[in-house]
């Protein structure tokens, strides 16, 4: 089950986000990237950021940890936006956060190298989650102490929208030509061989126990939350079945030259960075 706290103070919006989320401090004094239940894409936007977070954790991928966050609408009274005083004002209970990474960077694929075997693994895992939002025009990935996080697994699953086409869903493609790690030459195969082994039904049975009750109850067809989390096993379960067969990757394409400053280059560029090489090799 996810660690439990309680939003002390909403900090600022984050706009990029279609949903408005939020950086809020928390009573363990922790600051998190929040994602609110009053908001538009509703409570199925933050069921899918818990099964997709927690998997990707379990299959050794970097993502920031997740927690609930308790929050009282008190907490908006003092905001000047209307937006954001109306979107806390309709998220009182469970809310979900991300642990803020502070100094991380986008990812940019001109300025930072990402292995094979890295991309491999997460173009597969994206694949198995069917998500859809990791393009390059939307890499939804950080540069953080020099490797890769993933975030933003609101727009993945998107067949529990409609469980009627759950199963059918379960077979289907991946095109992950437009995928924001596509030009690294991802090793499905070796990525397939580690991970699909590791998704079994007891690991899925724990990661869709961690998520909260609230987020799952008068789902239609479903009459508890278990049979509700019983049914993103099943999905889950049956798509890893033969995956990395039914990724299609388009032709690779030449890397550009970035045309990021250097110190930003720098920092993007995996550890040992190479101001630090140069710094080194002068002492």
């Amino acid at each position: 089950m996810l660690t439990e706290v309680t939003a002390t103070r909403y900090v600022t919006p984050l706009r990029e986000g279609g949903s408005l989320p939020g950086i809020v401090e928390a009573d363990d004094l922790g600051t998190y990237v929040t994602k609110f239940t009053g908001a538009g894409q509703g409570r199925k936007t933050l069921v899918a950021e818990v099964v997709c977070g927690q998997l990707a954790r379990r299959l050794g991928l970097r993502v920031p940890d997740l927690v609930q966050i308790q929050l009282d609408p008190v907490i908006g009274l003092g905001e000047p936006d209307q937006e954001v005083q109306e979107l806390l004002k309709a998220s009182g209970g469970l809310n979900l956060g991300m642990d803020y990474l502070p100094g991380s960077l986008g990812f940019d694929p001109l300025a930072y190298e990402v292995s094979a075997e890295e991309a491999g693994r997460v173009v597969w895992f994206d694949a198995l989650v069917n998500n859809v939002d990791r393009s390059w025009r939307n890499p939804n990935m950080l540069v953080w102490h020099g490797d890769l996080w993933l975030i933003d697994h609101g727009a993945s699953m998107i067949w529990h929208h409609n469980w009627r086409t759950a199963q059918a869903a379960a077979a289907k493609p991946y095109d992950a030509s437009d995928h924001a790690l596509a030009p690294f030459g991802p090793d499905l195969a070796a990525a397939a061989a580690e991970l699909a082994p590791r998704v079994t039904e007891e690991l899925l049975t724990e990661v869709a126990a961690d998520v909260p009750d609230e987020w799952l109850v008068d789902e239609p067809g479903f009459e508890t939350p278990d049979e509700l989390r019983r049914a993103y096993v099943d999905v889950l379960h049956a798509r890893v079945q033969g995956l990395a067969e039914r990724i299609t990757l388009g032709p690779r394409v030449e890397r550009k030259q970035s045309n990021a400053p250097g110190w930003l280059t720098d920092h993007l560029a995996p550890w040992p960075h190479p101001t630090k090489d140069k710094k080194g090799a002068g002492q």
